[in-house]
């Protein structure tokens, strides 16, 4: 394999890259409002000759490069968060900003720039004769990641029928190789109590007041979790309080949490419902713990409801894939960093749901992600679409 060549490739789309990930940015994409992204996806893909571009039902937009046996995908999730307070903003997070090194906006990082590489790497591997009777390239552009990560996945394998034999997760890696990420889940807490005026307090139920002695088992359960030698520790956190009551003058009826769980290798969503269940003041006040579910429409309208729920993976460091892409990197960019995300990715249904290998790597940086002033940088493009160019053809000698 010619890697000078394919790094040249990938050096002379820079500015190409650029450009489409400038337009990208200049479109607004929350989850569930992604239908500018996906066109404007669709439209690079036909114009750099992908062999097949279709967009799902859902909204997600699949692109194949070649017609080998062998299926491939590279995902990247085209939704990005709001901006939160445009305060904290120094420049205007739609229309961005360039450097020489450097595409600022929201989304460059967390993810846009992962599309804009895997694009690109399928049209090098066009480019260069590297595609043969081995194997296809999907390159996917999925919606809805940051509400409901997988969600898009769950429909791609159980609806459109595709199922790849791996899946490069082109998530931020800091310029490193991710094999795996903790789970996680959404749970609720519920606890009921009986109002009555505020001036008699002792003539009701005060629901607050149990939840209070229930957050505070909760805080103390997180230091308590088991720990992975290798994704680490599990954790919990309360991260929304609700209540009722019929006024500010009222003892309040009811209270409700929700906690984010984080589960690490060798925890179960069962396991972690069970330990907040057994919780002695969620005993004593007859708390109520539940999974979450999400039901929200796409872009498109369609609905397809889940449970939040979202398993662990690791891919182990021998595994083809990860291999290939060590491989990869290697040859171009010398000894690469394996290691694992802080965060969660669409790997947690891929890999977590239906044991379909992932590996990650892709441009940007994890502390980007969800930040005001988010930005990546043109070297992580071109770094990205290079391996991702050279990796298929490496898998398939294995």
């Amino acid at each position: 394999m010619d890697f000078t060549k394919i790094k040249a490739a990938a050096q002379g789309y820079e500015k190409d890259m650029t450009r489409f990930l400038r337009d990208l940015v200049r479109i607004p994409g929350e989850s569930a409002g992604e239908e500018g992204h996906i066109k404007r996806i669709e439209a690079e893909m036909n114009k750099l000759g992908f062999d097949k571009v279709e967009i799902d039902p859902m909204g997600n937009v699949l692109g194949y490069m070649g017609t080998g046996k062998t299926l491939i995908a590279y995902d990247a999730h085209i939704d990005t968060v709001g901006i939160g307070n445009i305060a904290n903003w120094t420049f205007d997070p739609y229309e961005g900003f360039e450097s020489d090194t450097e595409i600022g906006g929201r989304g460059t990082s967390d993810q846009l720039g992962g599309i804009v590489s895997a694009v690109y790497g399928a049209k090098i591997m066009k480019d260069l004769g590297l595609l043969s009777d081995q194997y296809t390239v999907l390159v996917t552009g999925t919606v809805q990641e940051e509400d409901c990560d997988g969600l898009c996945w769950q429909y791609i394998i159980n609806e459109d029928k595709v199922k790849p034999e791996f899946v490069v997760i082109t998530e931020p890696t800091d310029g490193n190789i991710y094999r795996g990420q903790r789970g996680r889940m959404e749970i609720r807490v519920d606890v009921k109590g009986v109002s009555c005026h505020g001036s008699a307090p002792e003539r009701g139920d005060n629901a607050i007041y149990k939840m209070a002695d229930i957050l505070q088992e909760v805080r103390e359960l997180n230091n308590h979790l088991h720990v992975d030698p290798f994704l680490g520790k599990g954790t919990v956190t309360t991260s929304e309080i609700f209540f009722t009551s019929p006024s500010r003058c009222a003892v309040a009826d009811s209270c409700s949490i929700s906690l984010d769980r984080r589960l690490t290798d060798g925890e179960t969503y069962e396991m972690a419902l069970e330990e907040v269940r057994n919780l002695p003041s969620c005993k004593k006040h007859g708390a109520v713990v539940t999974m979450y579910k999400y039901d929200r429409p796409s872009w498109t309208g369609l609905s397809y409801p889940t449970d939040c729920y979202f398993p662990t993976w690791v891919i182990p460091q021998d595994h083809p894939a990860t291999q290939a892409m060590v491989e990869s990197f290697r040859g171009m960019y010398g000894e690469p960093k394996v290691d694992k995300w802080t965060f969660s990715t669409n790997g947690v249904s891929i890999m977590g749901r239906y044991g379909i290998p992932c590996i990650g790597f892709g441009p940007g940086k994890e502390n980007q992600a969800h930040a005001p002033n988010e930005k990546t940088w043109k070297a992580d493009l071109v770094k990205c679409a290079a391996v991702y160019a050279a990796m298929p053809t490496l898998y398939c000698k294995k």
